[in-house]
């Protein structure tokens, strides 16, 4: 294996919490949270596979990382089947049928933030619970009642706060007590919670019991149902008993691409992260990465001008392909990578106000990750969320979860930024019934049909830039799986045309180089990029990390 440079390992110093490597043989689980893993792990060992356990794992985050797991928000899922088979399930979140297009628009035509990202409005349709379920149901081998037990133990005998999540809640206090149901989940009668605090869900446990004992009917009808509508007509909200009633989850093909002879299978619309990953592994395939040096001037270089042009491809073309004619497969074509890296300068950087969305001749945020791998070789990687961290931060009252603010990932007016500085435009206007775009890249990587690499990240924007680099690191830099995901990374976006990278990314020599070649807003950041819960397969073993920027874990045996 080839060694990273030492800025790598005084990186780690740096960051919140170690990397948890483990190694197994009968399988893995790698989360945001320990608890969680080790309920998915548990599953594995009682002989579920690893559709069970990442349903298992699913419902204890909603337990356990409130911040983005969850029951009120949504997600993807990349499946690859030990025949070779890969699918995708797509349980984005959807408008309401009451949403509509300049629905967070002001009187004087722009976006009103408060609305967008704070209120009720901003919620779209849950699938979380429809999705984890749908995929237990087709190909998974144990009950509801079995994968979420371990959540409900969770929720209703509580459990240990540890000093990150304790953190969380401190932070955004002043949020939840604006909100009384949001208050009373979050604080203990009012007062703050600290680390070493048993913290107890009731009213959550509720809602998974109802879930457990009923199927997707305990959440999208009845009691629960009841408790959501209530919320919305009491405070403005759009979501309706029919709106929860006619939400299902999509089973899509995947994408697919190759890449130096593996195969790259991820995310289609509407999130945008499997076409953009393979986009940009195609610009940068004909280049040896591996011969020019992680780090190095060269490879900085090259990523950041993949980087631009996939983005600016994003907003234009990008959207839920059951709305608009989405060119996911021409966008992945090895011809339009060169065509669109045809003007690449290897000496002078691109300017992002000249690189415009690329065209062809007729033919031519918060959010979890994590991954899962059984003895039979299914891999299961899932990416979930509720957007923003803790979403809109407004508990259902009786009902005890989250509602997500996923209706800002729309594009509420052409050419302007959402939270997390994406531009879209009208592939990804709001219209009834529609799934907004995503940035979720969970990935597999296969080779002869067998998986090596399960990965995908959280971090809105920087999400499929993270995938990328462990991709990258893994296959041309021959890192170990440990390597790969504690490597510092970079970021560019197109629109703001600035790069942002984490300290050790590349020496003060290669910022000084790139700044002569025009590379604009070379910002540092302490801020990490990227929660990379990965699992490496290699002969006959498991090799599990949680990425040290964030608390986590990883399970196995």
């Amino acid at each position: 294996m080839k060694r990273i440079p030492l800025a790598v390992f005084l990186l780690i110093c740096c960051l919140p919490a170690q990397a948890e490597y483990v190694r197994g043989t009968g399988g893995m689980v790698a989360s945001r949270s320990d608890l969680a893993s080790k309920v998915g792990s548990s599953i594995l060992m009682k002989g579920g596979n690893a559709i069970d356990a990442a349903v298992a794992t699913g419902f204890a985050l909603a337990v356990t990382y409130p911040s983005a797991g969850n029951l009120g928000g949504g997600g993807f899922m990349v499946l690859s089947r030990p025949d070779g088979e890969v699918l995708t399930l797509d349980f984005r979140e959807k408008a309401p049928e009451a949403a509509h297009r300049d629905m967070f628009l002001d009187s004087d035509g722009n976006v009103d933030r408060q609305l967008a990202r704070a209120s009720r409005q901003s919620s779209g349709v849950p699938g979380t619970v429809a999705g984890l379920l749908e995929a237990l149901n087709k190909y998974g081998t144990m009950t509801p009642a079995e994968v979420i037990a371990p959540a409900i133990s969770l929720a209703e005998e509580g459990f240990k706060l540890n000093e990150d999540i304790a953190l969380q809640f401190r932070g955004q206090f002043n949020n939840f007590r604006k909100y009384p149901a949001s208050l009373a989940k979050f604080s203990n009668d009012g007062t703050l919670y600290s680390a070493g605090d048993l913290w107890q869900q009731p009213s959550l446990a509720r809602t998974l019991k109802a879930v457990a004992e009923n199927g997707r009917d305990g959440f999208y009808k009845g009691g629960i149902a009841d408790l959501i509508v209530a919320d919305m007509v009491a405070n403005d909200g759009l979501i309706t008993h029919q709106d929860l009633q006619d939400y299902e989850p999509v089973w899509r093909a995947p994408i697919h691409g190759t890449y130096r002879g593996y195969e790259i299978w991820s995310m289609p619309p509407p999130s945008s992260g499997g076409v953009l990953l393979v986009q940009m592994l195609n610009m940068l395939e004909p280049f040896d990465l591996g011969q020019l040096g992680y780090g190095k001037v060269e490879t900085v270089h090259l990523m950041i001008e993949a980087q631009r042009r996939a983005y600016a491809d994003r907003a234009q073309h990008l959207g839920d392909p059951d709305f608009a004619d989405i060119p996911s497969q021409r966008l992945i074509q090895k011809e339009y990578a060169l065509q669109r890296f045809a003007n690449f300068d290897s000496e002078v950087a691109g300017d992002s106000a000249d690189i415009t969305a690329g065209n062809w001749v007729n033919e031519s945020p918060d959010t979890t990750h994590y991954s899962v791998i059984d003895y039979e070789g299914n891999a299961v990687a899932i990416t979930t969320t509720l957007n923003s961290s803790y979403g809109n931060k407004i508990v259902v009252e009786g009902a005890g979860f989250l509602l997500n603010n996923e209706m800002d990932d729309f594009s509420s007016k052409p050419n302007t930024a959402n939270i997390y500085g994406l531009i879209g435009r009208e592939a990804n206007e709001i219209q009834p019934g529609k799934r907004m775009l995503s940035s979720m890249t969970p990935t597999v990587v296969t080779k002869d049909n067998q998986p090596v690499l399960i990965t995908g990240s959280p971090g809105g924007a920087t999400i499929i830039n993270t995938v990328l680099q462990v991709v990258i690191n893994v296959i041309d830099h021959e890192m170990t799986i440990e390597e790969a995901v504690t490597s510092p990374r970079l970021h560019h976006q197109w629109q703001p045309d600035a790069v942002r990278y984490e300290t050790g990314a590349f020496s003060d020599d290669v910022r000084a180089q790139l700044e002569a070649m025009g590379h604009k807003n070379l910002n540092g950041s302490r801020f990490p990029i990227g929660d990379a819960n990965s699992i490496y397969i290699g002969e006959g073993y498991f090799e599990g990390v949680s990425d040290p920027r964030n608390v986590g874990g990883a399970a196995g045996f």
